[in-house]
């Protein structure tokens, strides 16, 4: 990983993380998603399969993150363009990367989380800026506190430390492997890890969409599908049958509640 890809990924760290210039849809929702940011990675380092295979990880164990009230546990944005960065920057190893990207993704989400709680502490004089402009009816000095010095404020704590990070991984990967220094039961740690994070995102989902048993024993029909009959049926073919299932439950309730369908 050289400087000017360290430049781009930090960048998208900043642009994963905001609300506006790029558009809240188009920013936190999209760009900071663990698979989006995974791609975006993967383009820049040239590795799209494996940067794909690693995103789908952080997805899953994140898929039921949320923010109640604002608090961050996890900065997905951070979490998610060092994890997978950092992982391609010192194997191309499927398997190996596969349990470096818990170390960088834990890393950056922590830097992420410190980042927020500093950004949301900066960010109280330029409300009070902002208040007084409203108070005055100084339309101008509303706008500088809220676009200009807000986002200078979120890219200055997000674009310099992912950069500062992302340059010492290239530096540090480039110069010995870091694999060879990880013992085995570290390593076999990170992969249980890994798994039990996918499982718990899983389940936070499930906790939100299961509310009624029928709902659970479908998941379970797709999930056999893929375990068991993996060979013969592809994820596409079980999504067609999903969402031929979903078009015929939502019909039969539709009938019985006598809505059209």
């Amino acid at each position: 990983m050289g400087v000017f890809e360290a430049i781009l990924i930090s960048l998208f760290v900043y642009l994963g993380s905001i609300g506006s210039i790029v558009g809240n849809t188009l920013g936190w929702y999209n760009l900071g998603r663990p698979l989006v940011a995974a791609f975006v990675v993967g383009l820049i380092m040239r590795n799209v399969p494996l940067a794909l295979e690693l995103g789908l990880l952080l997805q899953l164990a994140y898929l039921g993150s949320v923010t109640p009230g604002g608090a961050v546990a996890w900065d997905l944005s951070y979490a998610s363009y060092i994890g997978v960065a950092g992982a391609l920057a010192f194997t191309s190893d499927v398997e190996t990367a596969k349990n470096l990207v818990w170390v960088f993704a834990v890393l950056g989400g922590g830097i992420g989380v410190a980042m927020w709680n500093l950004s949301y502490a900066l960010n109280i004089f330029l409300n009070r800026i902002a208040q007084k402009g409203a108070e005055e009816g100084d339309t101008k000095k509303m706008g500088l506190a809220n676009v200009v010095g807000g986002q200078a404020i979120g890219f200055v704590l997000r674009f310099v430390p992912a950069l500062v990070v992302l340059l010492t991984i290239s530096i540090t990967g480039d110069s010995t492997n870091l694999v060879e220094y990880i013992p085995n039961w570290l390593m076999q740690g990170l992969q249980i890890f890994g798994g039990m994070m996918a499982a718990l995102g899983m389940g936070i989902l499930l906790s939100f969409l299961v509310k009624r048993k029928i709902h659970f024993a479908v998941f379970m029909v797709g999930f056999v599908l893929i375990g068991y009959f993996g060979g013969m049926i592809s994820v596409l073919g079980v999504a067609v049958i999903a969402t031929i299932v979903a078009a015929i439950y939502y019909t039969v309730n539709s009938k019985k509640e006598g809505v059209p369908a």
